[in-house]
């Protein structure tokens, strides 16, 4: 989890939609968004597009989460997540949770 902990997180801009999205006290936005300015957040791309379109035909998965697998996917990342069941099924996905670490 070090490693994790002290490298430069890379997120999907659903991502930081979603963590940003959430209604909270002013401080814990500020945290949030410090965390997302210090983040790599990556882009939507033709090519992350195509990933997605293709796991939502095959694996039915809801558009947000398809999004970030498919970011995964072509970035090369394992996916850190807490919520491993809406990604267990889709093939050579990496998910890690951490809490399990």
């Amino acid at each position: 989890m070090n490693t994790i902990i002290d490298a430069i997180p890379n997120v999907s801009i659903i991502t930081k939609i979603e963590v940003l999205g959430f209604n909270t006290t002013a401080n814990q936005y500020r945290i949030l968004t410090d965390f997302m300015n210090d983040a790599s957040v990556y882009e939507l791309t033709d090519e992350v597009a195509n990933v997605c379109i293709t796991l939502r035909k095959k694996y039915k998965t809801k558009l947000p989460d398809a999004i970030i697998a498919a970011t995964a996917l072509v970035s090369g990342f394992s996916l850190l997540t807490r919520n491993i069941s809406d990604f267990k099924n889709i093939k050579d996905l990496k998910v890690v949770n951490p809490y399990s670490l």
